[in-house]
């Protein structure tokens, strides 16, 4: 092993191409500040097929139509014609299309010889945008954890995608999956094949449970919960505890107060859809019984995917609630 510290070294490559055993797992080295070891295509194909779908970003928009850059395929330039953006009649063509903004369009045609791409907006369907969509979120994932593997190794990224990337592509029909895979050690090992080095192999396993590993997912609903028979203040909590008791080992359900008759539902789950559910019959429950109390119960949100924006909103309503409660109860009576 030579150190290449304090030394310049510029593309080093396998000195010899005899021994493909031994030098298939070369990588090449890439010193240079200016980064152009991390460009490369999501896919091996160079150029997209007819009528498939890419992800594009509005870049220049022109009479003609839109010069736009095919995210997958390293930025080249595709341009939308004016005439497939829109089936109905274009008043403004600024109202379709935003610089800066990215479309999911069709491919209509590819001139190899002269690099021009022509585009389709209008004959892409919301079932396609939501599936193409779906398809790019997972390449990109993969595209940042060969680029960040590539820029910490000073690497080529073009080398990680052809001894890495595209053979998992081809293997597996999404590399995503072959990822996915690595992260369970009761699964084949997809880079078993893969003739990179063995660190490169465990830095690559260690950088996607860091990058890819499920993060939970916050569900939350608001409730309000009523009764104003005998019972009242022990049948609410009585129905409460009855849909908290659903809680499981790995999905707990917590109930919070926001302010008399409202109650905030909420759970963290690595699986969304089991979330919801859990939610769903926990208010079921509560609805039951409390309506078997003689008390009623109405949904205010149905269960679901809340952001740490929406968390900290409701934290800091509920903060300034429990301020205000304190303040009430802390007031001196009025001198007469």
């Amino acid at each position: 092993m030579v150190s290449t510290e304090g030394m310049e070294v510029v593309d080093a490559v396998p000195a010899t191409e005899a021994d493909d055993d031994e030098e298939e797992n070369v990588m090449r080295l890439y010193v240079s500040d200016d980064k152009k070891n991390l460009e490369c295509r999501f896919y091996e194909q160079q150029y997209p097929e007819l009528e498939s779908l890419v992800v594009v970003t509005v870049r220049h928009i022109a009479d003609m139509g839109a010069y736009v850059s095919l995210l997958e395929y390293n930025n080249i330039e595709g341009m939308i014609l004016l005439s497939e953006l829109s089936r109905r009649r274009i008043r403004s063509i600024n109202k379709l299309l935003r610089v800066g903004r990215n479309e999911v369009v069709m491919v209509l045609r590819v001139d190899r010889e002269k690099g021009y791409i022509d585009l389709s907006k209008r004959r892409v369907s919301p079932e396609d945008v939501a599936a193409c969509e779906d398809r790019f979120s997972k390449a990109k994932a993969v595209h940042g954890v060969l680029r960040h593997l590539a820029e910490k190794r000073k690497l080529y990224l073009s080398d990680l995608y052809e001894k890495v990337g595209w053979p998992l592509y081809q293997r597996y029909g999404h590399a995503f999956d072959a990822f996915k895979l690595a992260l369970t050690e009761d699964n084949e090992d997809p880079f078993l094949a893969i003739k990179i080095p063995t660190d490169l192999k465990d830095e690559l396993r260690m950088y996607i449970r860091r990058r890819l590993a499920p993060q939970p997912i916050k569900i939350r609903s608001e409730v309000e919960v009523s009764c104003y028979t005998y019972e009242g203040i022990d049948a609410i909590r009585e129905a409460l505890f009855k849909g908290m008791a659903l809680s499981t080992q790995s999905t707990q359900i917590k109930i919070k107060l926001i302010a008399p008759p409202s109650y905030v539902l909420s759970t963290m789950t690595l699986d969304k859809d089991s979330g919801m559910n859990l939610l769903g019959k926990a208010i079921e429950v509560i609805r039951d019984t409390i309506i078997e109390k003689g008390g009623q119960m109405e949904v205010k949100m149905a269960p679901r995917a809340v952001s740490l924006r929406e968390e900290t909103e409701l934290q800091a309503m509920m903060d300034k609630l429990a301020l205000e409660n304190e303040e009430v109860d802390g007031d001196a009576p009025e001198d007469e």
